[in-house]
């Protein structure tokens, strides 16, 4: 049974990730089933950067990524709507679908589970680009969502563990948020746009779900 929203401000802890990742090898050595974590956060808080750090820390075989951005609706069904001015926004992904992912993943009755993957630069959802074999006792979902009220976010959280918030400083992560956006092809100009409107819109709404988060992750380096 995954978690309920809490009544008050969850608990924050600043920790590296290489502290971090030992607090999930607790874990681990006290589960009996398959740990499912979830990170949470606005855009350009660094998400996919802690997840991929703490797979690489745990070990190969010992934990998988599965983002939620894999779930974005794909150009070809934004085009023509006012859905890809604002990509990004909570409902330009499918999910249902990162539902019923989440729920497999949970369920753990598969020899393997593929899950979609995000490419940056093409802006195209890849299906089934991530393997999640059976064995493997940890997955890590990352994603802007992941707290928000609706209905199959919070079906998907209830197969979830945890749910961390990753609290970044607003400078820091609009500079991140910015740089990724110039290195995958927009003009300074264009990226700063981006992410002091549409980025920034989304993020306000994100900030706004943390206190259901189970924990509040600020991180160290």
């Amino acid at each position: 049974m995954g978690p309920r929203p809490h009544t008050r401000e969850p608990r924050r802890i600043v920790a590296t990730p290489a502290e971090l990742a030992d607090r999930l090898r607790q874990r681990l050595d006290t589960s009996t089933s398959r740990l499912m974590i979830g990170i949470c956060g606005a855009p350009g808080a660094g998400k996919s950067t802690l997840a991929e750090q703490l797979a690489a820390l745990l070990g190969a075989g010992t934990a998988v990524v599965v983002p939620f951005d894999g779930f974005h609706l794909a150009t070809s069904v934004l085009d023509g709507t006012p859905k890809l001015a604002r990509r990004g926004a909570i409902d330009t992904f499918d999910l249902g679908s990162y539902r019923s992912l989440i729920h497999r993943l949970r369920s753990h009755d598969e020899d393997v589970v593929y899950a979609p993957s995000y490419r940056r630069g093409l802006e195209e959802p890849i299906a089934s680009s991530i393997a999640v074999p059976r064995a493997v006792p940890l997955v890590l979902t990352e994603g802007n969502y992941l707290l928000a009220d609706h209905p199959d976010l919070r079906a998907a959280r209830e197969d979830l563990d945890e749910v961390w918030f990753l609290d970044t400083p607003h400078d820091i992560r609009i500079r991140q948020l910015v740089a990724r956006h110039v290195a995958f092809g927009k003009s300074e100009p264009d990226a700063q746009a981006w992410a002091s409107g549409t980025d920034q819109h989304n993020a306000e709404q994100i900030e706004a779900t943390r206190q259901s988060a189970d924990l509040i992750v600020a991180v160290e380096a």
